[in-house]
């Protein structure tokens, strides 16, 4: 899941450890919200309501808008619009991780900034929590820029424990190790977003919403 405030049009700093979960969703390589019966070989087989097809619909400004909420990089997001149409959502997923990996250092650093540390739920103790808070805040002295991680597959419950215990391993890297690792993992969220994206569209308000800005990942 994604933790962000629902306010205003904006562009917001992205959640970094709380990517979007797929609880109840089709994996990657199946559209989300997908129905028995439904045709998922190209676009024109894609159901008028499919949030797959209404983001090939978006314009670019709006498409863009809504995939720097899924990686803060510019040159990601521009990337993964221009080349629409996608006919599945395993090919959205393989541009996207194209794009990931050939992102250079600059667009790193770019997409690492707008990333934030948020506070983990689930019934974490108090002092869980001020754990987690002391933990971030010594990894991003460290390192400047928030953790990233991406949490899918692990129950909500484990997360506070697998999370303290991720950047505490982590807090031993050099720093070009720990970009490299933080690379890998903010693919892996872009991922999971743009799951979420799809998804969110599939309403009449993600539909709506899309043109002003208003897509937060949320598990």
């Amino acid at each position: 899941m994604a933790v962000h405030p629902r306010d205003a049009p904006r562009s917001p700093p992205l959640s970094s450890h709380l990517p979007a979960q797929s609880h109840g969703r089709n994996p990657p390589g199946a559209p989300s919200g997908q129905s028995p019966g439904e045709k998922t070989g190209g676009s024109p087989g894609l159901p008028h309501g499919s949030g797959l097809a209404r983001f090939n619909a978006l314009s670019p400004e709006a498409a863009q808008v809504v995939l720097m909420q899924c990686c803060g990089s510019r040159r990601w997001a521009h990337r993964v619009c221009a080349h629409r149409p996608y006919p599945d959502l395993s090919t959205l997923i393989a541009a996207a991780d194209e794009a990931s990996y050939d992102l250079s250092q600059a667009d790193l650093t770019e997409a690492l900034a707008a990333e934030c540390s948020e506070e983990l739920g689930h019934g974490a103790s108090y002092a869980a929590l001020l754990a987690l808070g002391a933990a971030h805040a010594e990894y991003e002295r460290k390192f400047g820029h928030a953790f990233v991680i991406c949490l899918d597959g692990h129950p909500p419950e484990e997360q506070a424990a697998h999370l303290l215990a991720a950047i505490r391993r982590r807090m031993g890297h050099e720093e070009d190790e720990e970009r490299s690792i933080s690379a890998d993992e903010l693919r892996r969220v872009a991922q999971a977003r743009l799951c979420d994206l799809t998804h969110w569209l599939t309403s009449a308000d993600g539909l709506s919403g899309a043109e002003t800005g208003l897509f937060a990942p949320v598990g």
